[in-house]
């Protein structure tokens, strides 16, 4: 993998390079041939043909498609919105789509999770050009999103390097494989000619969390037909605090520095062959703030704190080196009435930890015992865990124009192979240096991994699809999907999709669809490992996060983890009743069998393992297991109009979603029946089912005039209910709905220059104030909805070098 991996960037790189070199040779050989025919001179290559998301036909449009698909320009976002990355434009442009940025969150603080519909964030599939794009290396364990769950990292793509995203919203499992639960994100990445450039600054009224954005670009057109467009970003976002005063903890924005690099690009390499090639590189440093440890006079000295070191009491810090790569190298041809594309994709992912502002207690309690100042180190490296994927694909596809209204039919095939690995700390972040009733053992604020929860595991799978969509009338289509797939280490699965769209009238559009969908467990999930040690009555307890097949697991009677499985379906509308007005209506149901989720602590004491675990000396044990069955429905409304208005131009658009997911029934493994309460409890039952609002609305209006434009965007958030800590009678937490707002005011110079101002949640609306006692953040505010920080304000100049 590590050889194929090189070759592979190397490759892209020169092939990058060779499309620089192909522009003077074509320059040369035009000045040498200055007598060549003009029609020669002139001719031009169709470089690609525009697939949709959701449909395999080359040419096709998101009109025509019978499932409902958003697809978002991206231009006018990285240019003009007070969001600064990706998922947070996103967060603010789709209703469907949540992203909310956490915080007091351990590493789930560090990546941005993103999801569709009300689901986890592993149930969403995300492609980059077409391709799948790799997860990233981290599981959620804490925090009010995605607990449990891995997911992609929209922000390791730079806003300007983004033509579009389209959001598929439906079951796709049969066209794209596993994850695609939810629905599918496709990142169409730029490589039209010109240069352009970003800087934004902007903060949160209350003076923190500045947030510093360059970004350039810069596209190339060859007299050989070829392009290639080159992305460099750097953000800096400082940390935000909104703890009261006189609280010593830090919560708010995690502090995040950026440097990102990104090429996207195709050039002809025969007469109807083309060369494409798209390379990413992020390099991310992170920061975020631990739960406080008491000075003198609390009950953290000695457990959790040395009086010699933090007699004042201290906040450690989580920093995290993130590394994210992805490259894609592939061929399209046209053999005959054939189009064939060949491509190899590589991502990877990996996160290492430094823990600062810390210590070890159980080495400061031992260097106090022994006589010493009771001094510990305050720095320690964590260890980390990375995560590489390397996907081959093979896909033909042909349309028949004199069959029925047009048919075209599409096949293909998918070779997959996955690594995970957990490398272990330095001794000093996870030993317990003075044994049982003092210090702690491990770093304070995130225990180091230890040798134990090393891993290096891998798997392959191989698929195999056929889909066909078939215009059986000029009102009338059909697209219908099967896919196989089989993993190494679970086995194997098919799934299908039907889906239809009739044309009622010249303006009306019915559309529906049925399909199976599966979710691989991902390797984060199978083989996650991390031992920490608790102290109870003074008597040191080994707490395991024990991965499935291991020892552990499998003495306690946990099953092996198997795909979760999904059955989907929509029905919709839409309806143009003029050119300058849109309707889309579309309801849906999603029933999704062996969910996997992160099961409670089971300890000594459980009257069905307690005495296993016993055994293995393990004091409490938590699992990933197959033991929930959920259903999703939900509806999905969107409207667009334009008009004339007052000399200039007004835009409105408007969309809603609406998402309930309701726990149908917990599956208990044999060896755990009758605690489906430790399994999964009511607190953790709400984050599956209210872990996002159940209705999210956005209203926004777009207006025009001259060298100004003005952006007004209203969001609704809508309820949220979780749980508590302490469970009944503690009632759950409550959470109102709430309406944000972001304006935005452009000036064009020219047409090369424009500057925008404004503000992100202008009215500086919080999520309703809970006990900090029983939130899964500690603090009054949970990282719900929108976010903690309040209101700010930006300022962005965009300059196009024509």
């Amino acid at each position: 993998m590590h050889y194929s991996r090189k070759t592979l960037l190397c490759t892209a790189v020169a092939m990058a390079m060779m499309g620089f070199a192909a522009t003077a040779a074509a320059q040369d050989a035009k000045s040498a041939d200055a007598n060549a025919p003009a029609a020669d001179q002139k001719k031009a290559t169709n470089l690609e043909g525009v697939t949709v998301l959701g449909s395999r036909r080359v040419g096709g449009s998101e009109t025509e498609t019978p499932v409902p698909v958003d697809v978002i320009p991206m231009q006018k976002l990285a240019e003009q919105s007070p969001q600064f990355d990706l998922a947070q434009n996103l967060q603010y442009t789709v209703p469907s789509f949540t992203s909310v940025r956490q915080t007091g969150s351990d590493n789930a603080d560090l990546v941005d999770s993103a999801a569709l519909r009300g689901l986890g964030s592993d149930q969403t599939l995300v492609l980059e050009n077409g391709k799948r794009r790799h997860s990233v290396a981290l599981v959620n364990l804490f925090g009010a999103r995605n607990r449990g769950n891995t997911g992609t990292d929209l922000n390791a793509i730079p806003a300007l390097a983004i033509e579009r995203v389209e959001v598929l919203r439906d079951g796709a499992a049969a066209q794209y494989g596993s994850d695609a639960i939810a629905g599918v994100m496709n990142i169409v990445l730029k490589k039209s000619p010109g240069c352009e450039s970003v800087a934004g600054f902007g903060e949160y009224t209350r003076g923190d969390g500045k947030n510093y954005l360059t970004s350039a670009y810069c596209g190339f057109r060859f007299d050989n037909g070829g392009s290639v467009g080159v992305t460099g970003e750097w953000q800096k976002r400082g940390r935000s605090n909104r703890s009261d005063p006189g609280d010593p903890r830090t919560i708010g924005d995690t502090k995040v520095d950026n440097e990102t690099l990104y090429v996207n690009g195709e050039v002809p390499v025969a007469e109807s062959a083309h060369l494409y090639f798209t390379g990413g590189i992020q390099n991310r440093s992170a920061s975020s703030a631990a739960f406080a440890r008491g000075g003198l006079g609390s009950d953290d000295i000695p457990s959790r704190n040395s009086a010699a070191m933090y007699p004042d009491g201290f906040v450690p810090y989580i920093n995290g080196s993130i590394k994210d790569r992805y490259a894609i190298l592939g061929v399209w041809d046209n053999f005959g009435d054939w189009r064939a594309d060949l491509s190899q994709t590589y991502g990877y992912n990996s996160l290492q930890d430094i823990i600062s502002n810390t210590l070890n207690a159980s080495i400061a309690n031992a260097d106090l015992l022994a006589g010493g100042a009771g001094l510990s180190p305050d720095r320690f490296h964590a260890g980390g865990f990375s995560f590489e994927q390397e996907t081959t694909n093979l896909d033909l596809s042909r349309y028949y124009g004199d069959i029925l209204h047009g048919l075209n039919v599409a096949f293909g095939a998918e070779y997959r192979r996955e690594n995970y690995r957990i490398t272990p700390g330095e001794p000093g972040s996870y030993i317990d240096a003075d044994g049982p009733g003092g210090g702690n053992a491990g770093s304070q604020g995130f225990p180091g991994f230890q040798p134990g929860d090393a891993t290096n595991q891998s798997r392959h799978s191989y698929a195999a699809y056929a889909d066909v969509e078939t215009d059986w009338t000029e009102r009338f289509l059909t697209d219908a999907a099967v896919r196989y797939e089989h993993y190494s280490d679970f086995g194997s699965t098919t799934t299908g999709k039907l889906a239809g769209a009739y044309h009622a009238t010249d303006k009306l559009l019915l559309r529906g669809s049925v399909s199976t969908g599966f979710r691989a467990p991902s390797l984060q999930q199978r083989w996650f490992s991390s031992t920490f040690t608790d102290f109870v009555s003074g008597q040191p307890v080994d707490v395991v996060l024990a991965p499935n097949g291991g020892a552990i697991a499998n003495a306690a009677g946990i099953p092996p983890l198997k795909e979760e499985k999904s059955k989907s379906y929509t029905l919709g509308a839409t309806w143009s009743p003029g050119n300058d007005l849109q309707f889309t209506l579309d309801g849906y149901r999603i029933d999704i069998d062996d969910r996997i989720v992160l099961s409670g602590r089971f300890d000594t004491t459980d009257p069905n393992i307690g005495a296993t675990l016993q055994q293995l000396g393990v004091g409490e044990a938590q699992f990933f297991v197959n033991s929930v069955d959920t259903s999703t429905k939900g509806l999905d409304f969107t409207a667009s109009h334009r008009m004339e208005l007052g000399g200039g131009t007004l835009r409105t658009n408007f969309g809603f979603n609406r998402s309930f997911t309701r726990v149908k029934k917990i599956h208990a493994p044999p060896a755990l029946e009758g605690r489906e309460d430790v399994l999964l409890s009511e607190r953790e039952r709400l984050f599956l089912e209210d872990g996002a609002p159940s209705s999210k609305a956005i209203l926004g209006f777009d207006y025009a005039r001259g060298a100004w434009e003005a952006s007004w965007k209203f969001i609704y958030f809508g309820p949220m209910t979780l749980g508590t800590f302490s469970g009944p009678p503690v009632p759950n937490q409550h959470y109102a709905d709430k309406t944000s707002a972001d304006v935005a005011l452009t000036y064009h110079f020219n047409d090369q220059i424009k500057l925008t101002v404004g503000g992100s949640n202008i009215f500086d609306k919080f999520p309703t104030r809970q006990d900090p006692n029983e939130t899964d953040n500690g603090f009054k505010y949970e990282a719900v909805q929108f976010g903690l920080n309040g209101a700010s304000w930006f300022a962005r100049v965009a300059i196009d070098f024509k």
